[in-house]
C-alpha cells in the first residue's frame, strides 16, 4: 500500500485536482460458526485523475472513457482484496476443515455517472488462485447531502460462481473425511448488499468517514453446513485529509 501512496503523491501534481488521505479501524463480521471478526488498520485513499484511480483499497487504470461537466464513463483495469479467511485450528466447530484464505482480485470494470447518480459492473477473478474462477459484480448508487452530511448509498449485487461459493462455503470430500460436517457442493448463487459512506467535515480540509454495509449471503452459501449467518456485516470509521491542487 505505500507504494500506491508514492505512486499518488508522484502523479497527483500532473492532473489530479483532489487527493483524499486517511486511515482508520475496519471490521468485518464472519459468517462461520466460532470464528472471530476480522478487525484491520485500513489505509483510507481516494484519487482519479482520469488515468488512475484508488477508490479506498481498491485501484484501477483507465484505457478507455470520457470525463464531462454533468457525465462521464470509462473502462479500466482494476484490483482489489478479498477478506473472507478463517483458520479451522482457531474454531472448535470447524476443526478438520481446511483453511480458507483471503485473497487478491482483478479483473475488469465499467463505470459511468450522471449528476449524483452513479453505476459500477465488475467482472473479477482470483489472481492468486484461491477459488480459480470469475463473479460479477453490480453496484449502483446516489450522492446527497443532508446538512453538513454528506451521504453515499447504494446497492451491490453480487454473482457468485459455485468455485466462489465452494471455496468459501463448501464442504469437500476430503473435508467431510476429517471434520464432522457432510459433503457439500454448492451451484452459484447471487449474494446482496446495501451499503453508505457517511462523510461529515471538521474543518476546510478534516474529515470523518465511516462505511456501514450488509451482505445478504446468496441462498446456496447459507445452505452450506459450515455457514451460522446469513448476513456479514462490515464498517469503517476513519480519519481523512483532502488536499487540493
Amino acid at each position: 500500500m505505500k507504494y500506491i501512496i508514492l505512486l499518488v503523491l508522484i502523479l497527483a501534481p500532473l492532473t489530479a485536482d483532489k487527493v483524499t488521505i486517511g486511515a482508520g479501524p475496519y471490521v468485518q463480521s464472519q459468517p462461520y460458526p466460532d470464528v472471530d471478526d476480522l478487525v484491520l488498520a485500513s489505509p483510507v485513499i481516494f484519487f482519479d485523475n482520469e488515468i488512475i484511480y484508488i477508490r479506498w483499497s481498491r485501484a484501477g487504470v483507465y484505457f478507455l472513457g470520457e470525463s464531462k461537466e454533468d457525465y462521464g464513463w470509462g473502462f479500466s483495469l482494476t484490483t482489489q482484496p478479498r477478506t473472507y479467511q478463517y483458520k479451522a485450528e482457531n474454531s472448535k466447530i470447524l476443526t478438520g476443515m481446511s483453511e480458507k484464505k483471503s485473497t487478491w482480485e482483478a479483473g475488469l470494470a465499467f463505470s459511468a455517472k450522471s449528476g449524483n447518480a452513479y453505476i459500477e459492473m465488475m467482472a473479477l477473478t482470483d489472481i492468486l488462485n484461491r477459488y480459480e474462477s470469475w463473479i460479477f459484480k453490480t453496484e449502483a448508487g446516489y450522492d446527497f447531502e443532508l446538512g453538513n452530511f454528506s451521504l453515499y448509498p447504494s446497492l451491490i449485487l453480487v454473482y457468485q460462481s459455485s468455485d466462489f461459493i465452494n471455496y468459501y462455503y463448501g464442504v469437500s470430500e476430503e473435508d467431510s473425511i476429517t471434520s464432522t460436517h457432510n459433503k457439500y457442493i454448492a451451484d452459484a448463487g447471487m449474494q446482496i448488499g446495501v451499503q453508505t459512506y457517511i462523510k461529515y467535515p471538521l474543518s476546510d480540509k478534516l474529515s470523518t468517514l465511516i462505511n456501514l454495509r450488509i451482505d445478504r449471503l446468496s441462498d446456496e452459501a447459507t445452505a452450506s453446513p459450515i455457514v451460522k449467518d446469513n448476513y456479514i456485516y462490515s464498517g469503517l470509521l476513519s480519519l481523512i485529509y483532502t488536499f487540493e491542487y
